[in-house]
């Protein structure tokens, strides 16, 4: 690709948006960051990564209108009893995304990295859905759970991403206004929506070559 463009991908849990975002990494031969912005920001950071993953899952039930003030690029030096506090690994975890995006093109999946950058021009930001019988239906080939324990992890999962992104940019995290596109999974299958993401890219960035 002869742009430096970055795709942020948020999806719901069963939508495939990881297999899109992959798949479509792949096919634009750029790179793929998922858990990997975890081992970079402590790399960067020198914070354990264990820490990065804990505070990515802490969301689960985290009320939403008790939001934190959105990111907005301060951070904190390790002499301070915070530097280890969720929003100062954001910070980092944000600092790191924002290295990727200026180095080179690339897919990068959650983590708020649309709010991160969304200064970018380069920046082409994705919600990946479906209707819950499609979701319940890809859940179902990654889980071994009962039917009633398919629906709760599905639910759960959903309103993790949903916390998460909100306590971090005060968005909503489904809201088709903080993206540029909104496909559904289940009536284009993963090659359109591939396929679709890079027709808009090439309408929208003129001279763009795959």
């Amino acid at each position: 690709m002869n742009q430096k463009i970055v795709i942020a991908i948020n999806r719901e849990y069963g939508s495939g948006g990881r297999t899109i975002g992959e798949m479509l990494a792949r096919e634009l031969n750029i790179g793929y960051y998922d858990k990997d912005i975890y081992r970079m920001a402590s790399e960067l950071s020198g914070i354990n990564e264990e820490l990065f993953v804990k505070a990515s899952m802490d969301f689960r039930g985290t009320p939403l209108f008790k939001a934190s003030e959105p990111y907005t690029g301060a951070m904190i030096g390790p002499e301070s009893s915070e530097f280890t506090s969720k929003k100062n690994l954001f910070a980092y975890q944000a600092k790191t995304i924002k290295e990727l995006a200026a180095k080179e093109p690339c897919v990068i999946v959650g983590k708020a990295a649309g709010f991160v950058l969304k200064n970018e021009a380069n920046l082409v930001r994705v919600f990946v859905h479906a209707p819950y019988w499609f979701l319940r239906q890809e859940a179902a080939k990654r889980n071994s759970l009962t039917d009633r324990e398919l629906d709760k992890y599905i639910e759960k999962e959903n309103k993790r991403r949903a916390d998460y992104n909100y306590y971090y940019t005060g968005e909503k995290w489904d809201d088709a206004h903080n993206y540029d596109l909104c496909v559904d999974a289940s009536k284009l299958g993963f090659e359109k929506c591939v396929k679709i993401i890079e027709g808009y890219m090439k309408v929208r960035f003129d001279g763009l070559q795959f």
